[in-house]
């Protein structure tokens, strides 16, 4: 197989409203490879064709290895990741609550890296193809038999309004939109998330701000920016970048990477 990276779409109807994207990651020659990625209110699966995770936890080939399966939750934290030799690796992008969809009594709130959400007959269909195509429709499959409908009315309704708001909500105000305390809207977000309201907003107007650069206008200045998305100045806009990237705005898109036609961007160390 040829090196690739490649994004894609999930084509079935129901799998598509809780599954952001999808990617393909093929490094044959690979013999040390180290990025960064950012935070996201995102959360994935990762399926590694034949590696482990050693102490220092580098992904590591191994030729006669069995697969690996990591699921990353919702980033609030720069991640830094580091993969020692071939990669084939199959990545399955959720929305908020999308994992939620298909897999049942978990903790969503940290890694997993000891549970098999795909079965070995399934991974081994997985890795035999790079076509986009037919990886979508086994991917689609998988989940779609998987499925079984998870209801939160309150964090649906709360995430929407966060995504709907672009100059953010007071977990106050938030609250009362929802009709609910402060203190049970900060619990039971934090229990299914694992993050804060806040800092979910927070994230959130980050990757908006980003995609919108990234995608939307990569002309419009800083200044511009900071003023469309209502922050009070282009210093405090430059502070979330800071906080949640160690860059500046500019530093930051110059240094990294967009991968794919989704929203991979990462750093490349090595």
């Amino acid at each position: 197989m040829t090196e690739t990276f490649k994004t894609f779409k999930p084509q079935d109807p129901v799998v598509s409203k809780y599954v952001s994207y999808y990617y393909l990651e093929i490094k044959p020659d690979n013999i040390l490879r180290e990025f960064e990625c950012f935070p996201h209110f995102n959360n994935s699966i990762s399926l590694y064709k034949s590696h482990q995770r050693v102490s220092d936890g580098t992904i590591q080939y191994e030729e006669k290895g069995i697969p690996l399966q990591i699921f990353t939750p919702i980033r609030e934290n720069i991640l830094h990741v580091k993969q020692a030799g071939s990669i084939h690796r199959i990545v399955v992008v959720f929305d908020p609550l999308g994992i939620h969809q298909f897999y049942r009594e978990l903790n969503f709130n940290d890694f997993i890296r000891d549970f098999e959400f795909f079965t070995l007959s399934e991974l081994d269909l997985l890795f035999k193809t790079d076509d986009t195509e037919a990886l979508c429709t086994l991917l689609d499959q998988s989940l779609s038999i998987r499925y079984r409908e998870y209801r939160n009315d309150l964090i649906s309704e709360a995430v929407q309004y966060i995504f709907d708001t672009p100059e953010g909500l007071s977990v106050e105000d938030l609250a009362e939109k929802l009709q609910i305390s402060r203190r049970h809207l900060t619990r039971v977000f934090k229990s299914i998330f694992g993050i804060s309201v806040q800092k979910f907003q927070k994230i959130v107007l980050f990757r908006k701000t980003l995609q919108h650069k990234l995608s939307d206008n990569s002309d419009q200045n800083f200044t511009s920016l900071a003023h469309e998305y209502n922050f009070s100045d282009q210093a405090h806009f430059n502070k979330m970048f800071g906080n949640f990237t160690n860059h500046s705005p500019k530093q930051f898109l110059k240094k990294g990477t967009l991968l794919g036609t989704e929203d991979t961007f990462w750093h490349l160390l090595k």
